[in-house]
């Protein structure tokens, strides 16, 4: 069966050239006579792997001298607990911005170890938006700032950075990192689930300041402690190997192709051809505002909802899968991660042409 052009939010697609390398180096990875699965974590062989993946990363996102890179398992939700455990050093109250499904989810475990502060939100308008800068209002005595910069149901994104000043601004870049440059010395840390733009699902990286790590609340287990991982160099206990191998190829083909400044010329390309497709529509709508849609995940309705069923059955027989909305949003939804081919997208609003002239 031929690949199909998979626009799930996550487990997403991953460049077909990185799948084609690791299937070739399956079972006998640079002449060792085993699987990249199969070698102890702490030897040589995977240590040059888990070293040329974080080389490349810091070369593709310059990340400055002072911040750890740390390869975990747990997801990015795991990340929810873990930074109150890391961040509050001393301080009892943080800062979020509530953009969505995702901002909900974190505010939701911080509340277990804090005092949270929204700092904004745009629940008001059923999270069809991003605050304005001025819109923040972040208190003086905030251990942190955390925001989600893509939300991912929603497909709504901020368009700029948020000024929290010396307070750390945190970031979950779950869905969004790699997909553009970005300036890693405004945050103080980032974090992001591999399961979009990054690998497979299993490995969650980690990008953080050092002067904010080794401060943990009282009680905070040894796997929960950044600095455990950072002195033992993402081996403090077995990491997900094969996802840090995966990884380290994606970054490898992010440097083929130029890194980031080159996938952000594509990625922006495809979303403004898919959003022209939906404004210049009749049938098709997208109820985020204009400054603040997302690259990555684009949701769109049918002017007729009970065709919706009949849109997606049209698509999986051409290829195009994994395109039916968020239950809390409904309608459709594009994932157009890195790995998502510009052709996908063309395929995409080919069909939602056709599907419109014979059902509008």
């Amino acid at each position: 069966m031929a690949r199909v052009y998979n626009f799930s939010a996550g487990p997403a697609m991953l460049p077909e050239a990185v799948l084609q390398k690791a299937q070739s180096e399956m079972l006998d990875w640079h002449d060792s006579g085993m699987s990249i699965m199969e070698m102890s974590h702490r030897g040589k062989q995977f240590m040059s792997v888990y070293e040329q993946a974080e080389s490349a990363l810091r070369r593709l996102m310059n990340i400055p001298e002072n911040y750890k890179v740390l390869f975990l398992q747990g997801g990015a939700s795991s990340q929810f607990a873990m930074i109150p455990m890391n961040l509050l050093r001393g301080k009892t109250s943080a800062a979020y911005i509530n953009t969505g499904a995702w901002s909900k989810k974190a505010i939701a475990e911080a509340k277990r170890y804090a005092t949270v502060h929204i700092a904004a939100s745009t629940e008001d308008n059923k999270f069809c938006s991003a605050p304005t800068a001025d819109q923040i209002d972040l208190p003086a005595e905030s251990a942190y700032l955390h925001y989600t910069p893509n939300e991912t149901i929603g497909g709504v994104e901020f368009s700029y950075v948020p000024d929290s000043g010396d307070i750390p601004l945190v970031a979950d870049l779950s869905s969004t990192i790699l997909s553009r440059p970005i300036d890693v010395s405004k945050f103080g840390l980032i974090y992001a689930g591999a399961q979009k733009n990054i690998g497979p699902a299993g490995l969650t990286v980690v990008i953080v300041r050092d002067d904010l790590i080794g401060q943990t609340l009282d009680g905070t287990p040894t796997m929960f402690d950044y600095k455990t991982h950072a002195d033992n160099g993402s081996m403090y206990n077995t990491p997900p190997t094969y996802g840090l191998y995966l990884a380290g190829r994606v970054f490898e083909w992010l440097e083929q192709l130029g890194g980031l400044s080159a996938m952000a010329e594509i990625n922006e390309r495809k979303a403004n051809k898919l959003y022209a497709a939906i404004d210049g529509s009749d049938f098709y709508s997208n109820p985020v505002a204009k400054d603040c849609r997302s690259w990555m995940n684009i949701p769109f309705t049918l002017a007729n909802a009970e065709l919706d069923g009949l849109f997606l059955e049209q698509a999986n027989a051409a290829g195009l899968v994994t395109l039916k909305g968020h239950r809390s949003v409904g309608g459709m939804r594009a994932s157009i991660y890195n790995a998502m081919p510009e052709a996908g997208v063309d395929a995409l609003i080919s069909l939602m042409a056709e599907f419109e002239q014979k059902h509008a």
